[in-house]
């Protein structure tokens, strides 16, 4: 048994599940978790409780470490303002080297051995000079990763068409395929404004509820002894969306 809660780095943002080891933690309390980036300081949202779960599962799983301290929150203020002066700094640098790019976020590791830059481009850039410009100002150690639309979107945050922050910056863990087909089935008008997310792409939520209406679908065709069928049926649609599915990625 090991206790398990929710955390969050960033309002608003994504909950990610981590463990912790008799800290006692509640909701509303800050505490340094031990990352795949690093040290990270964030928010207790949903307390931790005990859970049977086999030991290989907390390999890839973040870790709290121990409670924030105030010296901890102070450092962490200090990072928001080295994040804005390098992406104020980054921008100016991408434009004066006129590079073909986007700079869409900046993320520096919790004791300053790492800063890392989330960029789109239409194609491929070369920025060495960039990093080297980047490495010389900010004496550290520089990454840039270039992202995808649906990234930039959940990176960046917003409100869906439902009213609600996006699905990508609060839960969603990896973008699956959206496809037409799915809007389709579900008889949701095929106007690209009414179906479409911030990032311009099919909208995540088309792929909720698509599995009721593939089912129900089969369901429907294949009459009172169907459901054998049935589960064939979906299975075989499943792998025509995955076929002929959006790319997540540019």
């Amino acid at each position: 048994m090991i206790e398990v809660g929710k955390i969050r780095f960033k309002e608003p943002g994504r909950l990610h599940t981590f463990w912790s080891e008799g800290l006692g933690l509640k909701p509303g309390d800050a505490c340094i978790v031990k990352t795949d980036l690093g040290l990270k300081l964030g928010e207790v949202v949903v307390e931790p409780h005990c859970i049977a779960l086999e030991s290989k599962c907390l390999e890839n799983m973040m870790r709290a470490i121990r409670r924030a301290t105030a010296e901890d929150r102070k450092r962490n203020e200090e990072l928001l303002k080295l994040e804005e002066e390098a992406f104020r700094i980054c921008e100016d640098k991408i434009e004066e080297r006129e590079l073909p790019m986007k700079l869409i976020g900046v993320e520096a590791t919790f004791d300053k051995s790492k800063i890392l830059f989330y960029f789109r481009s239409e194609t491929r850039v070369d920025f060495r000079e960039l990093v080297k410009d980047l490495a010389h100002r900010f004496r550290t150690r520089i990454e840039l990763r270039q992202i995808g639309v649906r990234d930039e979107a959940k990176i960046i945050g917003g409100l869906g068409c439902c009213g609600r922050p996006l699905c990508c910056t609060t839960f969603l863990r990896e973008f699956s395929p959206v496809s037409i087909k799915m809007a389709k089935k579900q008889s949701l008008a095929l106007n690209p404004t009414k179906i479409s997310g911030q990032c311009g792409r099919l909208m995540c939520c088309i792929q909720y509820e698509y599995a009721c209406y593939a089912e129900a679908e089969a369901e429907k065709r294949g009459g009172a002894g169907g459901r054998g069928a049935t589960s064939k049926t979906v299975h075989d649609e499943d792998t025509d969306e995955q076929a002929g599915a959006e790319s997540t990625d540019d």
